[in-house]
């Protein structure tokens, strides 16, 4: 077993605070890693908060892990001490499912095992990037190519990871307009990687205020949605919208700004329910759909191509004692885009 520091919420809504964890001793697919940095996502101060159904205390949230290699199992051969590294939403799954032997583990038939608030096919509780080492299985862990810096790959973990797929999967790129919904954590991820990808990307944001950052990250036009007249200046433009916020949303104006066959994708999880008129789609043979993180082999692609790019998060490095005062600041809406845990503070 290795005992490491860690920030870990004693109880449901309680501040964090300093304490130990034990990690597994090395199985032969496992890997050590020695976490250097860990972003902070929206949906940890949910799980931290046990909004999201009961959870597991004491809990060391992080899934957006990213470090260097340790020490690695007998049997491990696709990693070696020092290599650069990082790890998700997701630590394990059956590997013998449908979707599991498809490369898409988030959707395996037992349930992927969680990085954090989790329950290994083991028995043992998961704990997350909240520390300063974390033992995974190889197969759970993802190269970070070395034209990235640790400390902007980690958000690439989920949010990276949240947007690139569903604009994979939808085939952002050169003639097709895309539309952002949010310039948060995840939309401004989403803008980076829709360009990169050579779409024409429009960010639609309640408010004009984070425009010059949006037009500074690459979106060609930029709308509030608060303006009345927005919807109908943008009726029938997008091929696609990526809808990154956690809030309700008129859905049907939305649709009304996709072209026929576009399609609205769902990144982000409000906590009640979207409602929609069913013409919203039928008059335009359109699509309503959502998207969660990605499978393994699709994260290590989009690893690669943030590399090949040149594209990280836009992050705030904080030291351990802040991450309470950044909990709040992310329920503020206040950071601009990811906060990153430098774990040396620990």
């Amino acid at each position: 077993m290795t005992t490491t520091a860690a920030l870990a919420a004693p109880k449901a809504g309680a501040p964090l605070e300093r304490t130990t964890i034990e990690r597994r001793s090395l199985r032969p697919d496992d890997v050590l890693i020695d976490i250097a940095y860990a972003g902070i996502c929206h949906s940890d101060l949910h799980q931290a908060a046990e909004e999201w159904g009961t959870a597991i205390f004491p809990m060391v949230p992080g899934h957006e892990i990213a470090g260097t290699v340790a020490a690695v199992g007998s049997e491990v051969t696709r990693y070696q001490v020092g290599d650069r590294v990082g790890v998700g939403c997701m630590v394990d799954s059956c590997g013998e499912c449908g979707p599991c032997r498809a490369g898409t583990e988030q959707f395996c038939e037992r349930g992927n095992v969680q990085t954090y608030n989790g329950v290994g096919f083991d028995g043992e509780n998961t704990y997350g990037g909240y520390s300063q080492q974390v033992v995974v299985k190889d197969a759970f862990v993802c190269r970070i190519p070395d034209g990235i810096g640790l400390d902007v790959a980690a958000p690439l973990l989920c949010a990276g990871i949240t947007t690139f797929s569903p604009l994979n999967q939808w085939h952002a790129g050169p003639g097709k307009k895309v539309a952002v919904v949010g310039l948060g954590g995840l939309g401004h991820m989403a803008v980076k990687i829709a360009v990169a990808m050579g779409a024409e990307v429009t960010v639609l944001s309640q408010s004009l205020k984070k425009q010059e950052d949006g037009l500074r990250l690459g979106a060609t036009d930029y709308y509030a949605t608060s303006d009345e007249s927005t919807f109908e200046t943008l009726k029938g433009r997008f091929d696609l919208i990526i809808n990154t916020v956690s809030a309700q949303l008129p859905v049907d104006a939305y649709l009304g700004t996709l072209a026929a066959g576009g399609a609205m994708v769902n990144v982000g999880a409000p906590s009640e329910p979207l409602s929609y008129n069913a013409f919203s789609l039928i008059a335009g043979n359109k699509s309503l759909a959502g998207s969660m993180i990605g499978g393994i082999p699709e994260t290590q692609r989009m690893l690669d191509f943030c590399a090949e790019h040149g594209i990280g998060a836009e992050v705030e490095v904080i030291s351990a004692s802040q991450v309470n005062e950044a909990y709040e600041r992310v329920r503020a809406s206040d950071v601009r885009y990811r906060f990153v845990i430098d774990t040396a503070t620990l």
